[in-house]
């Protein structure tokens, strides 16, 4: 078995065009392709009967996300911040060069700033804090010139 590459992560959407808007205006994504998929076997795949699925992927930085928008049956729970430990992906990591303009530009967007997560790392002088896109999906931002995750 060889795995040849990871090919996106999907978010589930409310809102397919906010989505958009979010992602390829106030974080840089740039829009690749779409789908409108309805019916089999897709319907089985994702285990929703009699669903309608509009699907757009957005590129950045090698980085493939997945926006799934279902017009019928809709979405389904609320759109707050998954807790950090409940299982499942967490969140989206994305260095900034300024964090307070950064959440400037996305409030307007549909972003929640979770204020209260706002801390400073001394040892990699950074500054993070945790915002949600419009449907709750957690961004953690950081702002640091000194990344332990690059060489």
């Amino acid at each position: 078995m060889t795995i040849q590459y990871v090919m996106h992560f999907g978010i589930c959407v409310r809102d397919l065009d906010r989505s958009i808007r979010f992602y390829r205006d106030g974080l840089g994504f740039e829009e690749a392709l779409g789908l409108e998929i309805s019916g089999e076997p897709t319907a089985t795949l994702v285990e929703i009967p009699e669903l309608e699925l509009r699907a757009v992927y957005l590129d950045r930085d090698g980085v493939r996300i997945e926006l799934l928008h279902y017009p019928s049956p809709g979405t389904v729970g609320g759109a707050e911040a998954r807790p950090m430990n409940q299982p499942g992906l967490t969140h989206l990591a994305i260095r900034v060069d300024n964090l307070d303009d950064t959440i400037a530009k996305l409030v307007p967007l549909g972003a929640t700033v979770l204020e209260h997560t706002r801390v400073h790392e001394d040892a990699f002088d950074a500054h993070i804090i945790y915002l949600t896109d419009p449907d709750g999906t957690r961004l953690e931002l950081i702002q640091t010139p000194n990344d332990p995750t690059r060489p």
